[in-house]
C-alpha cells in the first residue's frame, strides 16, 4: 500500500470545510440565538441599566505670570508647551481631597469624595492647552452642578498652589439634554454579535469533536478505501423478527408470517438494488479470481450492521446460480439464528473444537420455496477460546476444503473495534468488506479497524456504508448487527 493511504487511514484532519458545513446546516440557530441575544441586550439595557447624564467644562491652562494689561504681548511656544505639561498637574489637583470636598460644599450635592472621584473624567482636548472636565451621574442636574462647581473652584486651587499658572474657563457646563449612556444600538449590536460568534463557536466544536460518521464523506476523510454500496436504512417493526422498509414511512408492523423475512422480495427496492450494487462490484474485484472467493464482513463497533449485511450478500450472490456459503464467525455474540431459519446449534465452534463434522454443521437455508437457496454454518455454542479456534490450523484446513465446494464463502466477523477474532482469521479471506453505520459509525474507529487488517496484511476490498437515511439526512432505523 502506498504511503498516501497509510497516512490517510492513520488521519482523521480537521476539515474546514465540515465545520463551515456545520455551520450553515445549523444557520437557522445561528440568526435566531443571535437575534435572542439582541433582544435580551436591549431588554437588559432599557430595564437594568440607569441611564447616565455627562456635563462637561473646559479650561484654558496659562502657564505665564504677565500682569494684567499686557495681552496684547503674544505667547511663546515654551509657554504653549510648559501649558500643555501642566494639564497632568492640574488633574492631579483635583483629585484631590480638598478640592473634592470643597466642589461638594459648593454645588450642595450629598456626595462623597469618594463618590465624587468616580464620576469625575479630565482629559486633555487633542494634546493642547485645553483641558476638559466631565461628571457623569444619574440627575442631569447633579452632573451640571457638581461641573460647574469644580469650573468655580479648580481655578483657584490652582492659583493657590501653581505660582504664575493659572487656568481660565472657556465654555461651562449645561443640563444634559440626552443620557450619555448606555446606548441602546451598541449594546444590541454587541448582543447580536456575542450571540452569534457564540452560537457559531459552539456548532464548530462540537463538530469538531463529533466523530460520528454523517455522511460519506466522512468515511472518504478517513480511509482511502471505497465505499462501495451504500444502503438505505432498513428499521425493525417488531422485537420477534425483521421487516424492513426504506425511510421513516414504512413504520407498520409486519404480519405473523413475514416475521423472518429479511431479503428478497420483502425488502425495499433500494435495499435490493443498493445489495446488487454491492454484489456487481465484489465480482469486478474478483475478475481474475476464477475459483472460491472467501470475503469476510467485519465492523469497527458493535451495532453497525455487519452480520445483516452478510446474510442479504449472500442471499444476492445465491440468486446468480452461485453456491453461496455463510458462515457465522461470531462466536462470542452470534447473530444469524435469530434472523434466518436455521439452528444455532451444531456450529463452526463445534466443528473446530472436533465435536461435530463439517455435514453435521451446514444447514440449507431456504427463505421462500420459489428463491435459490444457500447453506449456513452458524456460530454454535459459545466456546472460551474463540480467538484460539478462529486461529488454529483446522479454520484454514476448512476454508481451503470449503473453496473446492462452494463459489462463495462468506464470512460474518466480529468487530474488529472489540474483539482481535476477526484478525486471526483475515488472512484466510482473499477480501475483507468493512460495515459503517451512519450515526453510529465512529470516524476514529473506522481509522483504528482500517489500520489493524492492515497490519495483519488483509485485502481491504473497501467499506459498505450502512443503514443510510434518505440523502444521508439525519432519519435513524434500528437495525441490529
Amino acid at each position: 500500500m502506498d504511503k498516501h493511504t497509510i497516512e490517510k487511514n492513520e488521519e482523521i484532519e480537521i476539515d474546514l470545510s465540515r465545520l463551515f458545513g456545520a455551520v450553515l446546516n445549523k444557520a437557522w440557530l445561528v440568526v435566531l440565538v443571535a437575534v435572542l441575544c439582541a433582544g435580551l441586550a436591549f431588554l437588559g439595557t432599557f430595564f437594568l441599566i440607569a441611564p447616565k447624564y455627562r456635563s462637561s467644562a473646559m479650561f484654558y491652562v496659562h502657564n505665564s505670570a504677565l500682569p494684567a494689561g499686557s495681552a496684547a504681548l503674544s505667547l511663546s511656544s515654551s509657554d504653549i508647551s510648559a501649558s500643555r505639561g501642566l494639564v497632568k498637574t492640574y488633574i492631579v489637583i483635583l483629585d484631590t481631597r480638598e478640592t473634592l470636598l470643597d466642589v461638594i460644599d459648593y454645588a450642595g450635592v450629598d456626595r462623597t469624595d469618594k463618590e465624587l472621584r468616580k464620576m469625575i473624567e479630565a482629559e486633555a482636548v487633542d494634546n493642547t492647552e485645553i483641558f476638559r472636565v466631565s461628571v457623569t451621574s444619574t440627575d442631569a442636574l447633579e452632573a451640571q452642578k457638581l461641573a460647574n462647581a469644580i469650573a468655580h473652584i479648580l481655578p483657584k486651587r490652582i492659583s493657590s498652589i501653581v505660582e504664575g499658572t493659572s487656568a481660565k474657563v472657556v465654555d461651562a457646563a449645561v443640563v444634559a439634554s440626552r443620557p450619555s449612556s448606555p446606548s441602546y444600538f451598541k449594546n444590541t449590536v454587541l448582543g447580536f454579535v456575542i450571540g452569534f460568534a457564540v452560537t457559531v463557536a459552539v456548532i464548530a466544536l462540537r463538530a469538531l469533536l463529533d466523530t460520528a460518521v454523517r455522511t460519506q464523506e466522512d468515511i472518504e476523510q478517513v480511509c482511502a478505501h471505497p465505499v462501495l454500496a451504500v444502503i438505505p436504512d432498513m428499521e425493525t417493526a417488531d422485537e420477534d423478527g425483521y421487516f424492513y422498509g426504506y425511510g421513516s414511512k414504512n413504520t407498520t408492523a409486519a404480519p405473523k408470517d413475514r416475521k423472518r423475512a429479511l431479503v428478497g422480495a420483502d425488502i425495499s427496492f433500494c435495499a435490493a438494488e443498493a445489495y446488487k450494487l454491492l454484489r456487481t462490484k465484489l465480482q469486478y474485484s474478483f475478475a481474475d479470481k476464477e475459483n472460491c472467493r472467501i470475503i469476510g464482513i467485519s465492523s469497527a463497533l458493535t451495532g453497525e450492521g455487519k452480520s445483516l449485511t452478510a446474510v442479504n450478500l449472500a442471499y444476492t450472490l445465491s440468486q446468480l446460480d452461485k453456491r453461496v456459503l455463510l458462515i457465522d464467525c461470531d462466536m462470542r455474540c452470534p447473530s444469524l439464528e435469530s434472523k434466518l431459519p436455521v439452528a444455532g446449534a451444531p456450529g463452526l465452534s463445534g466443528f473446530l473444537s472436533g465435536q461435530n463434522s463439517l455435514r453435521d454443521c451446514v444447514q440449507l437455508c431456504g427463505l421462500k420455496d420459489h428463491e435459490k437457496a444457500f447453506h449456513v454454518i452458524a456460530a454454535g455454542q459459545n466456546p472460551p477460546n474463540p480467538v484460539e479456534l478462529l486461529s488454529s490450523a483446522r479454520t484454514a484446513r476448512l476454508l481451503e476444503k470449503l473453496r473446492g465446494v462452494y463459489d462463495y464463502v462468506i464470512l460474518d466477523l466480529p468487530p474488529v473495534g472489540k474483539v482481535s477474532d476477526a484478525l486471526a482469521v483475515a488472512n484466510e479471506t482473499d477480501g475483507i468488506l468493512l460495515v459503517v453505520r451512519q450515526h453510529d459509525g465512529n470516524r476514529v474507529a473506522l481509522s483504528a479497524a482500517v489500520r489493524q487488517f492492515e497490519f495483519v496484511g488483509a485485502h481491504l476490498l473497501g467499506v459498505v456504508y450502512n443503514c443510510a437515511g434518505e440523502n444521508s439526512g439525519s432519519y435513524r432505523g434500528k437495525q441490529r448487527s
